[in-house]
């Protein structure tokens, strides 16, 4: 089964943390254990060493006596070691313990310290971990030779302590650093759990409410519990969430405006067509009937033209084709193809006579399609007798083309909207307009792959006003 996200982050950070943790205590037992073993092993030289010079200020018919015996016991209960004296056979003559005083003999007298050790007595040997033959587990060991006023070794000086003194302490410290951590252990916990939670929350929300879009439901959101990254990305999706709905609103629109755009003309050519093939159209009027359908399949040929265009601009298939060209001979050229429909609505067309020549390289094609679209909803929605205003302005980087139609205009909440696909204002006279809702978004997307743009000014019962700029 896998894990969630949330397990994984509250898991694997538990994890870092009880290692780290655990590593961390590793090295100061080890640091602890080597201090201490050091500290351990000065003491033991420093015993031995004093034990070497007081011996060294003895006679050899003094080495027995109660004072020295006394000496050595006093200075093996305050350094809590143990302290001996071998012959070169290894033989213990004078122990530092308690039970050497009373019987004259110890447990430690009873063995023989091996030869081997007796020569450990210089460099880094003297310092060892040994039992000694009489110990039953290891020993921090020190030993010093002993020589007389000529020179000649007469036994060896032994110190001696257990390792359980070492890691009795060590264990001492390590329960004491489990008990202090334990807390800001659960305290770190709880922090990390509330953390965790908080960040895999919106995921967890996101990841919801996407299951739910994929069925057709965009009526959740995910609430903006930070300022941070996952804030921002909860703020995102709420805003794609946002831009979804209303594409798929505008989709939904579009396939009814579509399906009836379509449904109408093919309705009309083929009702026509059949009373002309059956007869019930009298021959007199065929040319007339036939003229209509001929219009219905124009306009069902420029709403697939402007599918097509739309869907080529979105995959990308369009490759710009610049070419030098006078784009006052372009439009001059567009205005007169749709003379006809200015004519039939009496609309007045000012401007066009005061622009002058200028050459612009870009693709010719795209650049005409770009000004019909303008000039064709310039047309469509200018009342009868109706003014159309154009305006063309250069500098040395660009061309400044502005058109501008009286009408009813553009609500100003809808002016954000106009160059989004399938967007129409007017939804209810859209049929009549022949409109499908894509020619601004066409011609906002061929101009930004000139590098160019499009503005939109409006006033409602006054104007509307379209302002392209392209590059020279």
């Amino acid at each position: 089964m896998k894990l969630k996200l949330f397990k994984k982050y509250f898991f694997t950070t538990a994890i870092i943390i009880v290692f780290s943790l655990t590593v961390m205590m590793m090295i100061l037992s080890f640091v602890l254990n080597n201090y201490l073993a050091k500290t351990k092993y000065e003491v033991l030289d420093k015993s031995c060493n004093e034990v070497t010079e007081y011996l060294s200020e003895l006679t050899e018919g003094k080495i027995n006596s109660e004072d020295f015996f006394k000496t050595v016991n006093a200075l093996a209960s305050v350094s809590n070691v143990d302290i001996f004296l071998a012959d070169n056979n290894g033989k213990i003559i004078i122990c530092g313990c308690d039970e050497w005083m009373e019987k004259g003999e110890c447990y430690h007298s009873a063995v023989t310290v091996p030869k081997d050790e007796l020569e450990k007595t210089n460099g880094d040997e003297s310092f060892r971990m040994n039992t000694l033959s009489m110990y039953k587990s290891p020993h921090y060991i020190d030993s010093e030779p002993v020589y007389d006023s000529e020179g000649t070794k007469i036994g060896t000086v032994f110190s001696a302590a257990p390792l359980s003194v070492v890691r009795g302490l060590m264990t001492t410290i390590s329960k004491l650093y489990l008990f202090s951590a334990v807390i800001p252990i659960i305290l770190m916990f709880f922090a990390i759990y509330a953390m965790t939670y908080r960040l895999t929350k919106p995921i967890k929300l996101m990841s919801e409410a996407a299951k739910a879009m994929a069925k057709g439901d965009f009526s959740k959101r995910i609430p903006v519990m930070s300022d941070d990254e996952i804030g921002e990305l909860s703020v995102s999706f709420n805003q794609m969430t946002n831009s979804l709905v209303q594409l798929e609103g505008m989709r939904k629109s579009f396939v009814a405006n579509v399906s009836h755009e379509l449904k109408t003309p093919m309705t009309t050519i083929g009702g026509f067509i059949d009373g002309i093939l059956d007869g019930t159209i009298e021959p007199e009027k065929r040319n007339y009937y036939l003229g209509i359908v001929s219009d219905e399949i124009k306009r069902l040929s420029r709403l697939v033209q402007s599918m097509l265009s739309m869907s080529k601009l979105e995959s990308g298939e369009f490759v710009l084709k610049p070419e030098l060209f006078d784009f006052r001979e372009l439009l001059c050229t567009i205005v007169i193809s749709q003379e006809q429909r200015i004519e039939s609505k009496s609309l007045n067309i000012t401007g066009l006579d005061e622009i002058e020549s200028v050459s612009v390289k870009a693709d010719r094609d795209l650049i005409y399609q770009v000004i019909f679209n303008l000039l064709d909803n310039a047309i469509k929605f200018t009342d009868d007798s109706g003014t159309i205003d154009f305006k063309v302005k250069t500098d040395s980087k660009k061309l400044s083309f502005t058109i501008t139609n009286t009408g009813k205009g553009i609500p100003e909440n809808e002016l954000p909207n106009v160059f989004e696909r399938f967007y129409k204002v007017d939804k209810s006279r859209s049929a009549n307009k022949n409109s499908t809702g894509l020619g601004l978004y066409i011609v906002k997307t061929i101009l930004k792959a000139h590098g160019g743009g499009i503005v939109v000014t409006s006033k409602e019962n006054s104007f509307t006003s379209f302002n392209v700029t392209l590059p020279l």
